[in-house]
């Protein structure tokens, strides 16, 4: 098991090979696993790439982004400008169906609410507007607004599986509650676990999906 200062340092390395992200203007503290980082960033993005970079690390807990994003005067927009540019992107989104989601700008900072059917189309609408100039922040309140149903995650994953011709699925058990996914058993590989989580993940209302399958010995 890894030390604090050894998840510590690896955090610093890991920003350091991150693209998004100035690492010298990032501090990082490490207690018990749980990762904080501090400082000033230029950019929501930079902000996010920071996180993902912090979560890539073997040994981290949890995570408290604790940056403030500093807009410079280049890069600086009205909350009128961010909307409207918001609204365009969302519509320009292949994933996002036409007027389901709806933007409300408030010092940068986006707020999406709406409902959608599957997850996917939740994140893309997400990532469409992140990476916008101007933006601060960015609050995920979209719903799923269909129900989970068992028998056609199940039937997803059988049909995945057999699609790519990977072993059969009656080794695999799904559970459902409420919009949450549970996948437990025993896959024989990598590539048939990750076509089993994608799998579920791509059946509407699915908002997560928590994978206890394991790994059959050889």
């Amino acid at each position: 098991m890894k030390t604090d200062k050894q998840v510590q340092q690896d955090v610093q390395a890991e920003l350091q090979w991150e693209p998004s992200v100035d690492a010298a203007q990032i501090g990082v503290e490490v207690k018990d696993g749980i990762v904080t980082l501090s400082g000033s960033v230029s950019s929501y993005a930079a902000k996010r790439g920071a996180e993902n970079a912090a979560q890539r690390v073997a040994g981290v807990k949890a995570l408290a982004g604790d940056m403030t994003v500093s807009i410079g005067a280049w890069a600086e927009r009205t909350d009128s400008d961010i909307a409207k540019t918001a609204h365009e992107m969302l519509s320009w989104t292949t994933f996002v169906p036409k007027d389901s989601v709806k933007v409300v700008v408030e010092n940068g900072w986006i707020t999406l609410t709406g409902q959608v059917g599957r997850e996917f189309q939740r994140r893309a609408a997400c990532r469409a507007v992140r990476l916008l100039a101007g933006v601060t922040g960015v609050s995920d309140l979209i719903t799923l607004n269909s129900p989970v149903s068992e028998s056609i995650v199940k039937g997803d994953i059988e049909s995945a599986l057999a699609r790519r011709a990977h072993a059969d699925s009656e080794e695999i058990a799904v559970g459902v509650r409420g919009s949450q996914v549970t996948l437990t058993g025993t896959v024989h590989s990598l590539a048939e676990r990750d076509t089993a989580t994608q799998s579920a993940w791509r059946a509407p209302g699915v908002y997560d999906v928590v994978d206890r399958m394991t790994m059959a010995s050889t």
